[in-house]
């Protein structure tokens, strides 16, 4: 995945989320907001996907596996699964008591 596509991803997420039209020109706003630079295609491209596809539909229909939601939504998913892991990972080390063997209580299980 490039810069580009995560990128406009993102930017994309947040238009939708926000109830703003997705266009090129908001995109590249956003970017240039965000000080993150593009290739000028990936704006259009994304805005396009946009116009065709309804970006609520791919984003609820993810685990379908349709190549349209691969490209809109697989960078953000991969990114925010492997942001995710990380925590988690950690938790369950925390959360994870130790094991008592039968000797600290007393008595084993076959006394």
């Amino acid at each position: 995945m490039s810069v580009g596509e995560v990128a406009c991803s993102y930017a994309a997420l947040i238009l939708h989320e926000d109830g703003i039209g997705i266009t090129a020109d908001k995109i590249v706003a956003l970017l240039k907001t965000a000080k993150v630079e593009v290739e000028s295609y990936w704006p259009t491209l994304f805005a396009k996907l946009a116009e065709k596809k309804n970006l609520g539909d791919l984003i609820a229909n993810a685990a379908g596996g349709g190549a349209p939601v691969a490209v809109a939504v697989a960078p953000v998913a991969a990114a925010g699964a492997a942001a995710a892991a990380a925590p988690a990972a950690e938790e369950k080390k925390k959360e994870e008591p130790e094991e008592e063997s039968d000797d600290d209580m007393g008595f084993g299980l076959f006394d």
